[in-house]
């Protein structure tokens, strides 16, 4: 380390001050385990320690999953790049565009052209989530979809719903981070003919023996899930009924058959480890899930240059010159400008951060896979007024200390 501190004891610091209740962080370099780092509660109610074996939701880190096993059905020839995915889902053929992204919802035009399989998973659809608008439109994708995790739609019902909003740009246009891995993983459970959840499962968990991944925790691994934590109006830990938005609940409702690939996960330090070396060619399964020429596009960069400058997230611009999209995942163009939120080592090093405090990153020069877990739920009017954003300065502090 450079100056001495460890990463336990960095880490350590954000959960004495409560600005998290526990964390679960591994760095994977050259082959092997070279730290693992467990602190503070799994559970304020119960006051269970964070483990290495802790369940943890992982929010989007859920996407690169989902891509993966999407991307496996491109090498078989299920479907092609851009193809219009008009022909697994009827329902968005008749797609309208707002003049402006916080314009009236009657103010639109025609969809230029349909939303592309490419479009989906490089977030160019020109679909979005709601949370990120003030204007009609945010309310619109409130009304009319519901919760992003535990939703009482079927998938069906969902898209359907989905095709009477309009998009915010023109498919093909400008990335603009959203629900377009949600409708993905439904249009790979249209073309299986069966769940999303059985997708994933014999196409990535079972092959990389990914055993504590899913979309719900089982009874019998319940005693190891991280409870819902997030904070108060004053900045202190609380232990919460459902997520901010109300977007998860504490318990999935049995029969819920809303399965969502953009953000539904749970899953552990070890699982995200055998799933991130997959994805710099270190599989540990023997059988490579993509061909290396799949795998390859999935890393490089597939937006233009101005669609990186123009691309914001809450205001702020997240790619410009240190990174660019790949499919799933930020993809590191530029090391010295790079922000570690999303990834941040030698060029083509990969990643992207999840909204509960997930966070990863895996660098092919060295061969490295760092991981950082929490549940870390803070409301984005909380984040507004500076509570919850302990986790993000951890996340910082532990990718600097395990890069050095």
């Amino acid at each position: 380390m450079a100056d001495g501190e460890s990463a336990e004891h960095a880490i350590g610091s954000f959960v004495e001050a409560g600005q998290l209740a526990g964390a679960a962080a591994l760095v994977w370099r050259g082959g092997s385990i070279v730290e693992v780092v467990t602190l503070g509660r799994r559970d304020l109610v119960s006051g269970l320690p964070v483990e290495r074996g802790t369940i943890f939701r992982i929010a989007s880190l859920t996407k690169p999953v989902t891509t993966v096993a999407a991307l496996s059905m491109l090498d078989e020839g299920r479907f092609a790049l851009d193809e219009p995915i008009t022909g697994c889902a009827p329902e968005l053929a008749h797609l309208r565009v707002l003049r402006k992204p916080e314009g009236p919802l009657d103010q639109c035009n025609e969809a230029a052209r349909p939303i592309t399989f490419r479009d989906l998973l490089t977030h160019c659809s020109g679909l979005t989530y709601g949370d990120f608008h003030h204007g009609p439109i945010g309310q619109a994708y409130a009304n009319a979809l519901g919760a992003q995790i535990d939703n009482r739609l079927t998938p069906d019902e969902w898209i359907g719903r989905l095709a009477t909003l309009p998009l915010i740009d023109e498919p093909g246009d400008g990335f603009h981070y959203g629900h377009s891995t949600d409708l993905l993983g439904f249009l790979l459970a249209r073309l299986e003919g069966a769940p999303l959840s059985a997708v994933l499962e014999r196409r990535v968990f079972a092959p990389l023996a990914m055993s504590d991944t899913g979309f719900a925790v089982p009874p019998a691994k319940q005693d190891r899930r991280a409870g819902l934590c997030g904070f108060d109006d004053e900045g202190r830990l609380v232990p919460l009924p459902a997520t901010p938005g109300g977007h998860a609940l504490a318990e999935r409702p049995e029969g819920m058959t809303f399965e969502s690939g953009g953000q539904g996960l749970w899953s552990t330090l070890d699982d995200y480890l055998v799933f991130a070396r997959m994805l710099i060619g270190d599989d540990p399964s023997g059988a490579p899930l993509l061909r290396p020429e799949t795998l390859a596009m999935m890393r490089a960069n597939q937006l233009t240059l101005n669609q990186r400058a123009a691309t914001r997230l809450l205001g702020r611009p997240i790619f410009a010159g240190g990174h660019g999209y790949g499919m799933g995942v930020a993809v590191v163009m530029d090391p010295e400008t790079a922000d570690p939120l999303r990834g941040r080592g030698g060029v083509g090093t990969i990643g992207w951060p999840g909204s509960y405090g997930s966070w990863w990153q895996a660098d092919p020069n060295d061969r490295s896979v760092l991981i950082f877990l929490a549940h870390n739920m803070a409301a984005l009017d909380q984040m507004a007024r500076g509570i919850g954003l302990g986790v993000w300065s951890a996340i910082g502090r532990f990718h600097e200390l395990a890069k050095a």
